[in-house]
Protein backbone atom coordinates (compact mmCIF):
# COMPACT_ATOMS: atom_id res chain seq x y z
CA UNK A 1 0.00 0.00 0.00
CA UNK A 2 1.38 3.55 -0.78
CA UNK A 3 1.64 6.02 1.71
CA UNK A 4 -0.82 7.73 -0.63
CA UNK A 5 -3.71 5.65 0.11
CA UNK A 6 -2.99 4.95 4.03
CA UNK A 7 -3.13 9.13 4.71
CA UNK A 8 -6.61 8.59 2.85
CA UNK A 9 -7.43 5.57 4.68
CA UNK A 10 -7.02 7.57 7.88
CA UNK A 11 -8.34 10.46 6.48
CA UNK A 12 -11.50 8.15 6.25
CA UNK A 13 -11.14 6.26 9.55
CA UNK A 14 -10.59 10.26 11.31
CA UNK A 15 -14.36 11.27 9.50
CA UNK A 16 -15.73 8.47 10.23
CA UNK A 17 -14.57 8.66 14.39
CA UNK A 18 -15.94 12.39 13.94
CA UNK A 19 -19.00 11.71 12.75
CA UNK A 20 -19.78 9.23 15.66
CA UNK A 21 -18.61 11.17 18.22
CA UNK A 22 -20.57 14.06 16.75
CA UNK A 23 -23.57 11.66 15.96
CA UNK A 24 -23.21 10.86 19.85
CA UNK A 25 -23.06 14.19 21.20
CA UNK A 26 -26.02 15.17 19.81
CA UNK A 27 -27.67 12.21 21.29
CA UNK A 28 -26.35 13.74 24.91
CA UNK A 29 -27.64 16.43 23.98
CA UNK A 30 -31.25 15.77 23.16
CA UNK A 31 -31.48 13.85 25.91
CA UNK A 32 -29.90 16.41 28.21
CA UNK A 33 -32.57 18.97 26.80
CA UNK A 34 -34.96 16.28 26.80
CA UNK A 35 -34.49 15.72 30.88
CA UNK A 36 -34.10 18.92 31.53
CA UNK A 37 -37.64 20.01 31.44
CA UNK A 38 -38.50 17.76 33.43
CA UNK A 39 -35.73 18.89 36.23
CA UNK A 40 -37.35 22.42 35.64
CA UNK A 41 -40.87 21.22 36.27
CA UNK A 42 -39.81 19.11 39.50
CA UNK A 43 -38.21 22.36 40.42
CA UNK A 44 -41.03 24.51 40.04
CA UNK A 45 -43.53 21.65 41.69
CA UNK A 46 -41.08 22.28 44.82
CA UNK A 47 -41.06 26.15 44.79
CA UNK A 48 -45.11 25.43 44.43
CA UNK A 49 -45.25 23.61 47.57
CA UNK A 50 -43.21 26.10 49.20
CA UNK A 51 -45.50 28.95 48.89
CA UNK A 52 -48.76 26.59 49.82
CA UNK A 53 -47.46 25.89 52.59
CA UNK A 54 -45.78 29.50 53.66
CA UNK A 55 -49.83 30.51 52.58
CA UNK A 56 -51.02 27.93 54.91
CA UNK A 57 -48.63 28.47 57.86
CA UNK A 58 -49.55 32.56 57.41
CA UNK A 59 -53.52 31.61 57.49
CA UNK A 60 -53.21 29.49 60.09
CA UNK A 61 -51.15 31.92 62.37
CA UNK A 62 -53.93 34.71 61.40
CA UNK A 63 -56.62 32.38 62.35
CA UNK A 64 -55.08 31.83 65.60
CA UNK A 65 -54.63 35.55 66.37
CA UNK A 66 -58.15 35.77 65.24
CA UNK A 67 -59.36 33.25 67.68
CA UNK A 68 -57.46 34.51 70.60
CA UNK A 69 -58.64 38.10 69.69
CA UNK A 70 -62.30 36.35 69.69
CA UNK A 71 -61.69 34.80 73.39
CA UNK A 72 -60.44 37.63 74.73
CA UNK A 73 -63.40 39.95 73.25
CA UNK A 74 -65.90 36.99 74.48
CA UNK A 75 -63.95 37.17 78.38
CA UNK A 76 -64.24 40.96 78.12
CA UNK A 77 -68.60 40.60 77.10
CA UNK A 78 -68.96 38.19 79.80
CA UNK A 79 -67.00 40.91 82.14
CA UNK A 80 -68.84 43.76 81.33
CA UNK A 81 -72.47 41.79 81.82
CA UNK A 82 -71.27 40.73 85.12
CA UNK A 83 -70.31 44.18 86.14
CA UNK A 84 -73.81 45.39 84.52
CA UNK A 85 -75.52 42.95 85.98
CA UNK A 86 -74.08 43.61 89.60
CA UNK A 87 -74.63 47.22 89.07
CA UNK A 88 -78.52 46.95 88.15
CA UNK A 89 -78.86 44.89 91.37
CA UNK A 90 -76.71 47.34 93.73
CA UNK A 91 -78.77 50.00 92.42
CA UNK A 92 -82.04 48.37 92.89
CA UNK A 93 -81.12 47.51 96.40
CA UNK A 94 -80.08 51.07 97.03
CA UNK A 95 -83.59 52.07 95.43
CA UNK A 96 -85.39 50.14 97.80
CA UNK A 97 -83.11 51.43 100.60
CA UNK A 98 -83.98 54.97 99.78
CA UNK A 99 -87.63 54.55 99.14
CA UNK A 100 -87.78 52.64 103.05
CA UNK A 101 -85.65 55.47 104.12
CA UNK A 102 -87.95 58.03 102.62
CA UNK A 103 -91.21 56.46 103.71
CA UNK A 104 -89.72 55.94 107.67
CA UNK A 105 -88.87 59.30 108.10
CA UNK A 106 -92.39 60.75 106.75
CA UNK A 107 -94.26 58.50 108.88
CA UNK A 108 -91.61 59.07 112.03
CA UNK A 109 -92.76 62.47 111.36
CA UNK A 110 -96.25 62.18 111.21
CA UNK A 111 -96.37 60.26 114.37
CA UNK A 112 -96.86 62.89 116.95
CA UNK A 113 -99.84 63.46 115.16
CA UNK A 114 -101.78 60.36 114.96
CA UNK A 115 -100.56 60.55 118.81
CA UNK A 116 -102.51 63.65 119.17
CA UNK A 117 -105.71 62.46 116.96
CA UNK A 118 -105.63 58.83 119.44
CA UNK A 119 -105.71 60.94 122.97
CA UNK A 120 -108.41 63.70 121.33
CA UNK A 121 -110.32 60.43 120.43
CA UNK A 122 -110.65 58.83 124.09
CA UNK A 123 -112.27 62.90 125.52
CA UNK A 124 -114.38 62.74 122.01
CA UNK A 125 -117.45 63.69 124.24
CA UNK A 126 -115.82 65.99 126.69
CA UNK A 127 -116.24 69.49 126.58
CA UNK A 128 -112.63 70.50 125.29
CA UNK A 129 -112.66 68.52 121.69
CA UNK A 130 -113.15 71.41 119.87
CA UNK A 131 -110.19 72.99 121.70
CA UNK A 132 -107.82 69.74 121.61
CA UNK A 133 -108.28 69.78 118.05
CA UNK A 134 -107.47 73.29 117.08
CA UNK A 135 -104.40 72.52 118.68
CA UNK A 136 -103.92 69.34 116.94
CA UNK A 137 -104.17 71.29 113.42
CA UNK A 138 -101.75 74.03 114.57
CA UNK A 139 -99.56 71.17 114.60
CA UNK A 140 -99.76 69.81 110.64
CA UNK A 141 -97.68 72.75 109.14
CA UNK A 142 -94.90 72.16 111.73
CA UNK A 143 -95.36 68.31 110.15
CA UNK A 144 -95.34 69.15 107.02
CA UNK A 145 -92.65 71.54 107.40
CA UNK A 146 -90.61 69.29 108.49
CA UNK A 147 -91.24 67.06 105.33
CA UNK A 148 -90.63 69.98 102.84
CA UNK A 149 -94.13 69.73 102.30
CA UNK A 150 -96.28 73.23 101.34
CA UNK A 151 -99.62 74.00 100.65
CA UNK A 152 -101.42 76.18 98.15
CA UNK A 153 -104.71 77.11 97.24
CA UNK A 154 -106.35 80.12 99.10
CA UNK A 155 -108.75 82.30 98.15
CA UNK A 156 -107.53 85.98 96.23
CA UNK A 157 -104.83 83.76 94.08
CA UNK A 158 -104.64 83.81 90.55
CA UNK A 159 -105.55 80.12 89.11
CA UNK A 160 -103.51 78.14 87.25
CA UNK A 161 -104.23 75.18 85.50
CA UNK A 162 -100.83 73.55 86.86
CA UNK A 163 -101.82 73.97 90.34
CA UNK A 164 -105.48 74.14 90.67
CA UNK A 165 -108.49 72.32 88.98
CA UNK A 166 -111.58 74.12 88.69
CA UNK A 167 -115.00 72.38 89.67
CA UNK A 168 -117.06 75.46 89.58
CA UNK A 169 -117.39 78.90 87.76
CA UNK A 170 -118.61 81.90 88.19
CA UNK A 171 -119.31 85.39 86.76
CA UNK A 172 -118.23 88.08 89.02
CA UNK A 173 -117.86 91.66 87.80
CA UNK A 174 -116.49 92.61 91.09
CA UNK A 175 -113.46 90.56 90.81
CA UNK A 176 -110.50 89.97 88.24
CA UNK A 177 -110.49 87.34 85.96
CA UNK A 178 -109.68 83.77 86.91
CA UNK A 179 -109.78 85.00 90.17
CA UNK A 180 -109.79 81.58 92.87
CA UNK A 181 -112.81 82.68 95.39
CA UNK A 182 -113.37 79.65 96.85
CA UNK A 183 -111.53 76.39 97.49
CA UNK A 184 -112.59 73.46 98.55
CA UNK A 185 -109.60 70.92 98.76
CA UNK A 186 -105.88 72.44 99.78
CA UNK A 187 -103.20 71.51 96.99
CA UNK A 188 -99.92 70.09 98.46
CA UNK A 189 -96.55 70.05 96.66
CA UNK A 190 -92.33 69.41 97.53
CA UNK A 191 -90.35 71.35 95.30
CA UNK A 192 -91.70 71.30 91.84
CA UNK A 193 -93.55 68.38 92.11
CA UNK A 194 -97.19 68.38 92.90
CA UNK A 195 -98.38 66.35 95.11
CA UNK A 196 -102.04 66.95 95.08
CA UNK A 197 -103.65 70.16 92.70
CA UNK A 198 -105.96 72.23 94.80
CA UNK A 199 -109.84 71.82 94.25
CA UNK A 200 -111.36 75.61 93.43
CA UNK A 201 -114.10 78.03 92.43
CA UNK A 202 -113.10 80.50 89.66
CA UNK A 203 -114.40 83.66 88.82
CA UNK A 204 -114.92 85.28 85.62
Amino acid sequence: MSEEEKTVNETEETTEKTAEEIAEEAVEETAEETESPKEDKKGSGKKEDKKYKAKAAALEKEVGELKAKLDSEKDSHLRIAAEYENFRKRTQKEKEGIYSDAVSDTVKELLPLFDDLGRAAEFASGDNVGEGLSLILKSVPDVLAKLRIETFGEVGETFDPNLHDAMMHEENEELGESVITAVFRKGYRTGDKIIRHALVKVAN
